[in-house]
């Protein structure tokens, strides 16, 4: 084995290390910002090495890990990373969250009060047929007469629940 060889296998697992962070970020609707040039030019030679990109990689990797290793033990339990999943979903709601009380807080109080998340709503169903409700109704009134009958309510309810149920990860239909 040649002296390449371990630097070669260290960026590669650098490399994939990264890749699986940049994911992780990718799939929070983040990237993982590109390090400077600076902080990956180690030896502040004026230019950036394999070597030197597979070590600043470890030494992000190694940080993230310390993160959420929150007692410090050199190990990650299924706590630790859950209580980290939880902290992330949370920051992604509360953005959601601040996003929607931007769009429909109409008087500017930094609040959302029933009549403007009625008014968000009505938004948007304009150019639609009718609100939701009516929409059901059409759909599921069969003979058209304007009444639904227990089952063609029940074929509603049915229809519904098959389109309404969320995966074990919070997806609709079967994920």
């Amino acid at each position: 084995m040649n002296m390449k060889t371990p630097l070669l296998m260290a960026a590669i697992a650098a490399g994939i290390t990264l890749a699986a962070t940049a994911q992780a970020e990718a799939k929070r609707g983040d990237r993982a910002p590109m390090p400077a040039f600076e902080d990956l030019d180690l030896n502040a030679d004026g230019g950036v090495t394999l070597e030197e990109i597979a070590e600043s990689a470890a030494a992000r990797a190694q940080a993230r890990f310390a993160e959420i290793d929150t007692n410090s033990d050199g190990a990650l339990s299924a706590e630790e990373m859950l209580a980290n999943a939880d902290e992330e979903r949370a920051e992604r709601m509360a953005e959601r969250v601040a996003e929607r009380i931007e769009k429909a807080d109409t008087n500017g109080d930094g609040l959302l009060q029933q009549s403007e998340l009625q008014a968000q709503a009505e938004g948007r169903a304009d150019g639609r047929r009718g609100d939701g409700g009516e929409r059901m109704f059409e759909r599921f009134d069969a003979d058209e007469d304007g009444v639904l009958s227990a089952e063609e309510f029940a074929e509603a309810s049915e229809a519904r629940g098959e389109r309404g149920q969320r995966g074990e990860r919070g997806q609709r239909g079967d994920n």
